[in-house]
């Protein structure tokens, strides 16, 4: 009788068990994203230049240097931060100054951020700042774009490919 009544119990606790995995498989519902709207992401991942400048050693310099480290340029690790702007439409949706990363602030600067929008015709300007200046901005692009409910649209940047890209 007590190999039945655990058998019977098992079969109970695996019942219950796969009623509540059931249960949270299909509720609550929960929605990533509104469907109504459209998403525009700010992904990236750049260094900016090198804080302070480059400096060429002397021949004395070079000599007292052991054979595998003598480089003729002296340059610093550190990055100096990234400037970001992003504006929809005429209003600033994001600025920010972000750090390098890195033990040594010597890696990229990198930026994540999503941004829920209306479906519909947008002014897309973005701006970045990558040197040492103090006004203005090294890379800038604009574009009109359409977006429809659902739709998302990644912005990226790129150096090497001229600047910023945006996909849909």
């Amino acid at each position: 009788m007590s190999t039945a009544l655990r058998y019977l119990g098992q079969g109970f606790v695996y019942a219950a068990f796969a009623l509540i995995l059931g249960y949270f498989a299909s509720l609550p519902t929960y929605t990533h994203f509104p469907p109504d709207q459209a998403l525009i992401k700010l992904s990236l991942a750049h260094g900016a230049d090198r804080k302070g400048g480059c400096r060429r050693r002397s021949q004395e310099e070079l000599r007292k240097l052991a054979p595998n480290m003598r480089r003729p340029m002296d340059c610093p690790r550190q990055r100096l931060p990234v400037l970001i702007e992003l504006e929809i439409d005429g209003s600033l949706l994001y600025r920010d100054s972000l750090p390098p990363t890195g033990l040594a602030g010597d890696g990229p600067s990198q930026v994540y951020q999503r941004f829920a929008v209306a479906p519909g015709r947008h002014a897309v300007v973005a701006r970045l700042r990558d040197s040492d200046r103090r006004d203005g901005f090294d890379y800038e692009h604009s574009e009109q774009i359409e977006l429809a409910a659902g739709q998302s649209l990644a912005i990226d940047f790129r150096s090497e490919m001229g600047g910023f890209i945006l996909r849909r």
